[in-house]
């Protein structure tokens, strides 16, 4: 079935390589809420399997449950009162590595069919995750909508399409032969797999659930790992929705649902745990940069994805010396420059190429300092404190996977 649903998608992966190659505009998600596209009852469908969520217990058939929790607060006021599952995090991780091998064996094309599926399914339920992501974030819905649907979605394709990408660089098969003069040739038959590193962790933020979550999750679960997905506590909700309709796909695939499960705890202390597990082998993480530092010194064993706050300068008129001084040592994501001088403008630039920050130029109307779009947009360099990674580019999925390789006479 992952070979059908490889060909099934192949179309909008192929168009998805291209575009960020080419970096112009392409998304095959919609970011108008219209019902031309989603569909005449898309709306009132979304808001009504909202509301079904609220009081209840959201059910993902996890090993090593223990109970449930409802940490979420809406800063609505909504009384929300999920009960998610609470696992324990050692089955977690023991399920999570059991499940690995076949998610191996189904092959760059397969884990990418099963994704791009997954990624369909979430885009039809866009309104859905939107009124989540709002009830949760305290964004409005268009916001909401925009970031927490297409726009993350986005984001997913782009990661899906790089690790593809670059595991199609490795060709699996090659046959070896070397001259040796009158003598008969060394002949050799190499097969090259490629192997996920272990056990990812992605750990959620509470102000895009969806958009800051995604990357990570796609891109670790493409390039043949499973993923344990560790939502902030007050925005739980989007995620869960997520990890699901995934767990789903990967059943219909017949392929174990526990490639992907959720972790609920409001403990500092699980989370440590997790991150320092040695069968954890990577870690996307978003949000402060006293816990970013603190997963970078203590997950030794583990690829850590970081990206933490930054300080954009509030005083128009400071020093370009300054801008790039706080840059370099502090970190930001994106740097706004407004002038009309042309010197002023090519002197800001080249102060955003040594201190590694992305740089917006009179930007103006639905364009603003701190949106990226996918496929064209590097969200973050990786060359400031602000964030050691990109989303998205090569670098971003190439450590995620590793060449194991076998041989033998022909």
């Amino acid at each position: 079935m992952t070979q059908a649903l490889f060909d099934q998608h192949r179309p909008t992966l192929d168009r998805a390589v291209t575009a960020i190659r080419d970096r112009g505009f392409w998304s095959p998600y919609p970011e108008q809420p219209s019902p031309k596209v989603y569909g005449d009852t898309a709306a009132e469908d979304g808001k009504r399997a909202f509301a079904a969520y609220l009081g209840q217990e959201f059910v993902l058939g996890q090993p090593g449950q223990t109970g449930t929790a409802a940490p979420e607060r809406s800063p609505f006021g909504i009384a929300l009162d999920v009960r998610y599952p609470v696992c324990d995090p050692l089955v977690l991780v023991a399920a999570a590595q059991a499940a690995m091998p076949a998610w191996r064996r189904a092959g760059a094309d397969g884990r990418a069919g099963v994704l791009l599926e997954a990624l369909h399914r979430i885009n039809r339920r866009s309104f859905e995750i939107a009124h989540a992501v709002s009830a949760t974030s305290g964004q409005g819905f268009m916001m909401a909508f925009q970031a927490g649907g297409p726009h993350a979605q986005d984001r997913a394709l782009e990661a899906v399409a790089y690790a593809w990408r670059e595991m199609n660089q490795i060709e699996p098969v090659a046959a070896w032969e070397k001259p040796q003069g009158r003598n008969p040739p060394l002949t050799m038959r190499k097969h090259f797999e490629i192997v996920g590193r272990g056990v990812a962790l992605v750990i959620g933020c509470g102000t895009f659930p969806t958009w800051n979550t995604y990357p990570g999750l796609f891109a670790a679960l493409a390039t043949g790992n499973a993923v344990i997905v560790k939502p902030h506590p007050n925005a739980i909700l989007p995620a869960a929705i997520s990890v699901r309709i995934i767990r789903e796909v990967l059943a219909e695939a017949g392929l174990d649902p526990d490639l992907c499960t959720l972790c609920v705890s409001e403990d500092p202390a699980v989370t440590q745990a997790l991150a320092t597990h040695p069968a954890v082998k990577t870690i996307d993480f978003t949000g402060s940069n006293a816990f970013g530092r603190w997963l970078i010194d203590n997950a030794r064993q583990a690829q850590v994805y970081a990206e933490m706050a930054g300080v954009k300068t509030p005083d128009a008129n400071a020093a370009i010396d300054l801008a790039e001084k706080v840059v370099a040592t502090r970190g930001a994501l994106t740097l706004g420059v407004y002038s009309t001088d042309p010197d002023y403008v090519d002197a800001i630039t080249e102060a955003s190429l040594r201190a590694g920050v992305s740089l917006s130029i009179n930007l103006l109307g639905n364009v603003y300092v701190n949106q990226s779009a996918g496929s064209s947009d590097y969200h973050g360099t990786g060359a400031n404190p602000a964030a050691n990674a990109s989303y998205t580019a090569a670098a971003f999925v190439a450590s995620r996977f590793r060449v194991v390789q076998r041989r033998y006479h022909a």
